[in-house]
C-alpha cells in the first residue's frame, strides 16, 4: 500500500486540520444520515394520531438541541448524534387508542401531551440506571437486563405495529412497493454513504415517483389524489416550531416508561459501537453513567415541550466509520444544521405531504427490521433457547406483548389504569429473569453482542464483509 493510501486511512480526531469548508460538508453529511429516520418518527406518529401528532419542526429542533446537551453531559468527548427513537412508536400508537378513564372523551390531539409526559418519565429512568451503574458497576446491572429479556421485547415492539404498516400500504400498493424496494436495494447493495441512508433514499425516490404520477393525473385506487399541496402555499418559509407542554397521567406513564428498558440497552450498545469504531473506551471515559444522563435528559427535555424520545443513532456511527473523521465538533455542526432547519416550516410542510402509501412502504420494512433486530440481539449474544429458563422467559414475553393487544385495565381507587401488552411483557420478563435460576449473562464477555443491544436500524454488513471480518 502506498503512502497516500495509508494517509487516507488515518483517523482524523481534529477536523479543524481539514479546514472550515470540509468541516461544514462533513456536518451536512451527518445531518443527512440521521434525517430520514428522524423525520419518519413524527410522520408515523401523525398517522397514529390522525394528523394531530408530533411536529417535524419540533422533532428536528430537539434532535439538534438534544445532541448538543448530550455532548455537554459527556464532557464533549463522544461523537454521537441523538435522533428520534423508533422504540416508542408502539407506545404512541397505544396512547392514541386509549379510551378508558380520562382518555374516553379526548380527541387524538388532546392525548398527545400525555404520551409525551410518559416519555419524560422514561427519560428520567435513564438517570436511575446511571446512578445504579455508577454505584455498583455495569456488569451487575446488565445481569437483570440480559438479551433474553430485551430481545423478545424488541421483537414485540416491531410486530405490534405490523397492522399499521399494511393499512397504509393498502392506499396505494404500487407506491408502497417502490418505497419498500428502494430501502432494500440501498440497504443491501448501496455503497458508501448511500448504504447508510436507505430510509432517506426510500422516502426521496418514492416521493419523486408520486410526484410524477400526480403530474400525470394518476390517482390512488380509492380515487383520492396522490399528493395534496393545498396547505403548502399558505405555509411560511420561516417560523418558530409548534412547541407545547406535556401532561402527566399514570396510564400514559405506564405505557411509555417500560419502553425505556429497550432504549437504555440500545444506548449501551450504541456507545459500545462508537467506542469500537473510534478506538476509545467511552464506557470508561467519560463513563456510561454520563452518556446515559445525557441521553435521558435530552429525551425528557424533548418530550417536555412536544418532541419525541431521543436516542443515539447508529447511522451516524456508520458515517464515522465511512469518513474516518472522529471529531465530535463535526457532530455538533450537524446538530446546529438540524436546529436551523427546524425554523423552516415550508420544508416541514413538504414532508407532511408524504402519501400514506409511502409511509406504509417504509414502515413495512422498518417494523419488520425492528423485530428482526430483536432476533439478532439474541443471536449475537448467543442466547441458548434449548435452556428451559431462557425459553420460558422469551415465551412469556412474546405472548404478553402480542396477546394483550388491548392491555390490562384496572382501578386504583377512582382512577382507571391501563397497562399495555408491552408493559406487561417487560415486567414479566424482568421478574422471571430475576426469579429463575441459571442467569449466566455477563456484559463485556462478547463485545460484538454487546454492540447489538438495541432497536436502532444500524447500517448492516454485507455477507462479504461479514465473511471477511470472520476470516481475519
Amino acid at each position: 500500500m502506498n503512502n497516500s493510501s495509508l494517509k487516507e486511512q488515518t483517523p482524523i480526531r481534529d477536523a479543524r486540520t481539514l479546514g472550515i469548508p470540509r468541516m461544514l460538508i462533513l456536518g451536512l453529511q451527518h445531518m443527512f444520515a440521521m434525517f430520514g429516520a428522524t423525520v419518519l418518527v413524527p410522520i408515523l406518529v401523525n398517522a397514529y394520531f390522525h394528523g394531530e401528532g408530533l411536529s417535524v419542526q419540533v422533532t428536528l429542533f430537539f434532535a439538534g438541541v438534544g445532541t448538543l446537551f448530550f455532548h455537554v453531559c459527556s464532557k464533549m468527548k463522544v461523537p454521537a448524534f441523538l435522533g428520534s427513537s423508533f422504540a416508542f412508536l408502539g407506545g404512541f400508537a397505544a396512547v392514541a387508542e386509549l379510551n378508558t378513564g380520562i382518555f374516553a372523551d379526548m380527541t387524538y390531539g388532546e392525548k398527545l401531551p400525555y404520551a409525551c409526559g410518559g416519555i419524560v418519565v422514561a427519560g428520567l429512568l435513564y438517570l436511575v440506571l446511571a446512578l445504579i451503574i455508577r454505584r455498583v458497576g455495569v456488569r451487575k446491572v446488565m445481569r437483570y437486563l440480559p438479551p433474553v429479556v430485551t430481545g423478545p421485547i424488541i421483537i414485540c415492539i416491531g410486530l405490534s405495529l405490523a397492522g399499521s404498516a399494511i393499512s397504509n400500504c393498502e392506499t396505494n400498493w404500487f407506491l408502497a412497493l417502490i418505497a419498500l424496494a428502494t430501502v432494500i436495494v440501498f440497504n443491501v447493495w448501496g455503497k458508501g454513504m448511500f448504504r447508510i441512508i436507505p430510509i432517506l433514499m426510500g422516502i426521496v425516490i418514492s416521493y419523486l415517483a408520486a410526484l410524477l404520477m400526480n403530474l400525470a393525473g394518476i390517482t390512488n385506487p380509492g380515487g383520492g389524489v396522490i399528493l395534496d399541496f393545498s396547505q403548502l402555499s399558505s405555509t411560511p418559509w420561516f417560523g418558530v416550531p409548534d412547541f407545547f407542554l406535556c401532561k402527566f397521567n399514570l396510564t400514559a406513564i405506564l405505557v411509555m416508561a417500560p419502553i425505556a428498558i429497550a432504549t437504555m440497552m440500545e444506548h449501551v450498545g450504541d456507545i459500545s459501537a462508537i467506542s469500537a469504531t473510534v478506538g476509545s473506551n467511552f464506557i470508561e471515559d467519560p463513563g456510561l453513567h454520563r452518556t446515559l444522563i445525557g441521553d435521558g435528559l435530552a429525551t425528557s427535555l424533548s418530550a417536555m415541550f412536544g418532541g419525541p424520545a431521543n436516542t443515539t443513532y447508529g447511522e451516524n456511527t456508520g458515517v464515522l466509520e465511512l469518513s474516518k473523521v472522529y471529531d465530535p465538533n463535526v457532530i455538533r455542526l450537524a446538530a446546529v444544521f438540524a436546529i436551523i432547519l427546524s425554523f423552516v416550516p415550508k420544508f416541514a410542510g413538504i414532508i407532511v405531504t408524504l402519501p400514506a402509501s409511502i409511509i406504509g412502504g417504509i414502515s413495512f420494512i422498518l417494523y419488520g427490521m425492528i423485530s428482526a433486530i430483536g432476533v439478532r440481539n439474541m443471536v449475537e449474544n448467543k442466547v441458548d433457547l434449548t435452556i428451559s429458563r431462557n425459553l420460558i422467559i422469551a415465551a412469556v414475553i412474546l405472548v404478553c406483548g402480542l396477546g394483550f393487544s388491548s392491555g390490562i385495565t384496572f382501578m386504583i381507587g377512582n382512577t382507571s389504569i391501563t397497562l399495555t401488552g408491552l408493559a406487561v411483557a417487560s415486567l414479566a420478563g424482568i421478574v422471571l429473569n430475576a426469579m429463575l435460576p441459571g442467569n449466566d449473562y455477563e456484559f463485556g464477555i462478547n463485545p460484538r453482542g454487546d454492540r447489538n443491544r438495541g432497536v436502532g436500524i444500524n447500517p448492516g454488513r454485507t455477507l462479504e464483509e461479514k465473511q471477511a471480518e470472520e476470516g481475519k
